[in-house]
């Protein structure tokens, strides 16, 4: 099979997303709306070069391991426009469940919670990216190459989903066309996943389509006002507290809760907030409570 030279994507975009992240801070001024706070998006960005340069470590390692497995798949699926056009929701169907796992499972929120850390909502808070997701959060996509994709083909259109995804970080856009918005993941759609109000806990995870979110029940508009962050928020501008202290916290709950054993590794399954004697603060509780208030 001949494969194309195709560059890497994100590499291109980040003019692009300096550039628009100096017009967002303009239009932000310009409409009166809640000024950028600088700290909050340097911070943000920092976090983003340091995705970049360990990419240059982990995209290598990925590919290897993909190119390995590729050996073994079921097909081998050329790169055509057809395979391009499925792999284009097959990846994004990837995405969601990586997505949702990580608010689901404490192993995976470790490094993704970097990105919900801000307090903030704009397009620099898209650029705050994990620095140890990376290394593991690739088996989501596996079965891709199991079954015949390229790992190149599966590795640009994770980019691809990424680049989308960028835009949709931002407050300056209210809602989309109504098709668009039952369709495509949006500003609006996104707000709600990034915001700690009890009914928008753990919602939305979708990468470039909705629609999973409506199919496996995870969708919640927005309505309220979203307010954003963590339900415990890391309260520190320093890239590598950030970083790293959902791991130190999740391995000190392993090393040092004194439970069973079976109960210490519950400690990487278990979603963010469970506790082994049963004082856990769980998003779903959350959640629960809001929707009795309601009634």
């Amino acid at each position: 099979m001949q494969i194309p030279e195709i560059p890497n994507l994100i590499h291109y975009a980040i003019p692009f997303f300096i550039v628009t992240v100096i017009i967002e801070v303009l239009l932000t001024v310009k409409v009166k709306l809640e000024d950028y706070e600088f700290k909050d998006a340097r911070t943000s960005i920092l976090m983003g070069l340091g995705n970049v340069f360990l990419g240059i470590f982990t995209k290598s390692m990925v590919l290897a391991i993909f190119l390995f497995l590729y050996k073994f798949s079921v097909l081998k699926i050329p790169f055509t426009w057809w395979a391009w056009l499925i792999l284009f929701f097959a990846e994004d169907f990837c995405y969601y469940w990586f997505h949702r796992i990580s608010h689901e499972s404490r192993l995976f929120w470790a490094s993704h919670v970097v990105h919900h850390s801000s307090k903030k909502y704009n397009l620099s808070t898209a650029l705050r990216q994990t620095w140890s997701g990376s290394f593991y959060s690739f088996v989501f996509w596996l079965p891709l190459i199991l079954i015949g994709f390229h790992p190149i083909m599966v590795m640009v259109q994770m980019s691809i989903s990424l680049i989308y995804q960028y835009w949709i970080h931002t407050e300056l856009i209210d809602k989309m066309p109504k098709w668009f918005e039952g369709i495509f993941n949006t500003p609006s759609h996104h707000r709600v996943h990034h915001a700690t109000n009890p009914q928008y806990l753990d919602r939305n995870h979708a990468g470039i389509f909705i629609i999973w979110d409506r199919l496996f029940g995870t969708f919640e508009p927005e309505v309220e006002k979203p307010i954003y962050g963590l339900v415990t928020n890391i309260e520190t501008y320093n890239p590598v507290k950030i970083a790293f202290t959902e791991w130190y916290n999740m391995l000190s709950d392993f090393f040092n809760s004194k439970t069973s054993i079976i109960n210490k590794f519950k400690y990487f399954i278990k979603p963010p907030g469970w506790k082994h004697d049963g004082t856990s603060i769980l998003s779903t509780d959350l959640r629960k409570e809001w929707e009795e208030k309601e009634k």
